[in-house]
């Protein structure tokens, strides 16, 4: 994710982790947003055990995985023993992508899924919280 926007541009798009921050920012003005990214499976564990116990007022977690979503059990783990409701997001179809892709380990243990259309994932997955 923290290539986004110069990683294969044909698959996920142009735009960056920060323009979609600014975006959703914009749309939303009155929501208070966390961003978070790191490629480290750990740091995502303890990140959602940390807004899901120590962050007051988190309303839900959007989150994108990406290849972390086809293999960790210790994400899915972690989604699974918090209160709040995750959304799983992907900006590419999965489905329309490699066998591996379109299994997901957390898509289980999340209230919901939406894929394939662009940046436009976290916005629709926002509006679900509201």
């Amino acid at each position: 994710m923290n290539l986004l926007g110069r990683r294969q541009p044909e698959i996920y798009g142009s735009r960056t982790l920060h323009d979609i921050e600014l975006s959703l920012r914009e749309e939303f003005p009155g929501v208070d947003f966390l961003f978070f990214q790191s490629n480290s499976e750990g740091a995502i564990v303890s990140e959602l055990q940390r807004l899901g116990y120590d962050e007051p007022g988190v309303d839900g977690i959007v989150l994108n995985a990406a290849a972390y979503t086809h293999t960790s059990l210790a994400i899915a783990d972690a989604i699974s023993a918090i209160p709040q409701p995750v959304v799983e997001v992907h900006l590419s179809n999965v489905y329309a992508r490699e066998e591996i892709r379109r299994r997901s380990l957390i898509a289980p243990v999340c209230a919901g899924s939406i894929s394939g259309f662009g940046a436009a994932v976290y916005s629709l997955a926002v509006r679900t919280f509201m």
